[in-house]
């Protein structure tokens, strides 16, 4: 790549985005495109939509988020249709303040990171452009130049709203520089910076007793009052706070909370009105999206004051729990640990899936459903189907509490676990043993975890451990079957064959002597006890087979080894328990003979081309699977 290249290029991007006119340009350019108009709240929802909006399974999914948020689909089109896409529409939730509660690490902050940097790029496309007065503090609307008895005309001419007044900065300059003549005033397009300070602006509290509320709103410039004689000119003042500056996007409240009562007073108009009060001025006008988080213990002292009403009336809540996928979980890990400097070390499969069982079921509600533990709703919450369950099962737990999710271990605890292991044993590889210890270590050390939780949590990693080795089991002896899918096939189309004619009540034909016999019932047994149909039940069973093989059959589909769940998972336990003996003496033999020999190596090469292990991991599996088979 040749850097001076990309950097050149980069430059000749930002000059071309770069835009000068006066207002009477504007207006031609609004008379094509009145989007370039648009309120900030509908510039987010804009944004957020233009990257790409689609259905899956009657759930609205925005790429927007997909690569950094996993797990919180629900939550988060519940925040932008309900907040984002209303306040877009001008509805009334967007004179309330969006406030994102929830627990530590949950991913508040990540949000609010990615709505900044989406304004941003969003701001350089062309259908994210927007445009403001050349050389305002607050680079405002243009439209606000108009005024108030000739607005209704422009409105109804240019299909636009138009709210706000000029800043009193602007007000000056209009009469100053350009004699009250309001199709020269000079407009520009504007590029939205965080770091520039342009439609993008943070508030961070800090020390009540010293920080000031100029932070929020501005500040004389006592330098020059000597020179304007008047603190309410506006050339005296600094129009350089954060609601100054993140006027035309999105201001972020960080630990909002927090904060000293003299700050949050400053958001009641500003919120409602659309104005907030600055030096010796009329109000002056912001349009902006003010996002704010806070965590849920903070928030329930906040609206036990009274005192907060007015506020609380004035704030969209919106919670933000952590995720309860196992899959989606083991995307966070993968995440932070390719952002670390460690993403050279191997991480072992089913590694980061057992830790996110741990962290999902420190999560989770037990349920009052009969028959269904936490091991079962972790799975269904994952997609797993249970037998005996429906979907409507499904809906009815994860709306059985509000407060699901809001606390449990959070991603950064495991990732920090994961770490410590890492630097500590200067590993090449890790597997999931190495994390189930580091997280087992770790709770001894947590400052927050009472005994009753850590006992809890220490009953958590055992139901992980045995989960792994469930997978574990499985992996190798998968691993040992030679030629797998064929023979899990010849298995299956001898069983089909069998329950056709047990059905049918007809004969089977013997492929080798050509002879007639009766279907192979112990054959189909074996299977089908494999996932427990009873002998009553089994007549059902392989109707139920029939059945499914004939609705492929009229619909022009195969049925194949995997078109029944159930039926496939009956013939890999028939293929494991016909192997179990092999692999335990294979595995737990100190001296293997030469056949011996063979067959580990041929399983370990199929583990490392085939499953994702490296040397080290896959020898480590072989051995921990041998003492599991021999207990």
């Amino acid at each position: 790549m040749d850097i001076f290249k990309r950097i050149s290029e980069h430059r000749r991007e930002q000059e071309k985005a770069a835009w000068t006119g006066t207002f009477a340009d504007y207006i031609e350019i609004v008379r094509q495109n009145p989007n370039v108009a648009k309120t900030a709240h509908a510039r987010v929802y804009d944004m957020i939509a233009w990257h790409g909006i689609r259905e899956e399974n009657g759930q609205r999914k925005y790429k927007f988020f997909e690569d950094d948020m996993f797990g919180l689909d629900r939550t988060l089109e519940k925040l932008v249709e309900e907040y984002f896409h209303s306040a877009a529409r001008r509805l009334d939730v967007r004179k309330r303040i969006l406030l994102l509660m929830g627990p530590v690490s949950g991913g508040k902050s990540t949000i609010v990171a990615m709505l900044k940097r989406g304004l941003e790029r969003y701001s350089r496309s062309e259908e994210g452009a927007l445009y403001g007065i050349k050389g305002c503090p607050m680079h405002e609307e243009p439209f606000h130049l108009v005024p108030l008895e000739l607005r209704p005309d422009i409105e109804k001419e240019l299909g636009v709203r138009i709210e706000g007044s000029l800043c009193p900065s602007c007000q000056m300059r209009l009469k100053t520089e350009y004699g009250g003549r309001i199709e020269d005033v000079l407009i520009e397009r504007v590029l939205l910076s965080e770091e520039e300070r342009v439609g993008i602006g943070t508030f961070s509290p800090s020390d009540p007793k010293s920080q000031d509320i100029a932070d929020l709103t501005g500040s004389i410039d006592f330098s020059t009052i000597t020179e304007y004689g008047s603190e309410s000119d506006p050339r005296a003042y600094r129009f350089d706070g954060e609601l100054n500056k993140a006027n035309r996007g999105l201001m972020e409240f960080q630990e909002m909370l927090k904060c000293d009562e003299k700050f949050l007073w400053n958001l009641l108009s500003l919120t409602q009105e659309g104005n907030f009060k600055a030096g010796r001025f009329a109000l002056i006008s912001a349009d902006e999206l003010i996002v704010a988080h806070t965590n849920e213990s903070e928030y329930k002292s906040f609206i036990a004051n009274k005192k907060n009403e007015a506020l609380q009336s004035r704030m969209i809540v919106m919670p933000i729990p952590y995720n309860l996928k196992v899959s989606q979980e083991e995307k966070i890990y993968s995440k932070l640990i390719g952002q670390s400097d460690m993403k050279h070390i191997h991480i072992a499969p089913h590694a980061l899936r057992t830790s996110a069982i741990f962290s999902i079921l420190s999560r989770l509600k037990e349920t009052k459903k009969q028959g269904m533990d936490l091991l079962k709703k972790m799975k269904m919450y994952d997609g797993e189907s249970i037998e005996g369950f429906k979907e409507a099962d499904l809906k009815e737990m994860q709306s059985e509490y509000a407060e699901e999710g809001m606390s449990g271990i959070d991603p950064r605890y495991v990732i920090n676990r994961i770490s410590s292991a890492l630097i500590r044993q200067d590993l090449q590889c890790i597997n999931a043993l190495d994390m189930l210890r580091a997280i087992k270590d770790g709770l001894d050390q947590h400052p927050s975890i009472t005994k009753e939780e850590r006992e809890r949590y220490l009953n958590y990693i055992g139901v992980a451990r045995k989960e792994y080795d469930e997978l574990a089991k499985k992996e190798i002896q998968k691993a040992f079957v030679y030629s797998y899918e064929e023979s899990a096939k010849t298995l299956f189309d001898n069983y089909l064959d069998n329950v056709e004619a047990y059905c049918n009540w007809q004969k089977i034909r013997d492929p080798l002597t050509g002879e007639e016999m009766d279907p192979d019932e112990r054959l189909m047994r074996s299977i089908e006890e494999q996932i427990g149909i009873s002998e009553n039940a089994k007549k059902a069973f392989r109707e139920e087979i029939l059945i499914r093989m004939s609705t492929y059959s009229r619909k022009g589909k195969r049925f194949d080894y995997n078109s029944h769940e159930r039926l496939r998972e009956a013939i890999e336990k028939k293929l494991f328990s016909d192997l179990k003996d092999i692999v335990k003496i294979t595995t737990s033999t100190k001296t293997p003979d030469e056949n011996q020999l063979k067959k580990i190596n041929e399983v370990t090469k199929r583990l490392i081309d085939e499953h994702g292990y490296c040397p080290v991991c896959a020898n480590e599996m072989l051995r921990y699977v041998g003492s599991l088979l021999n207990r």
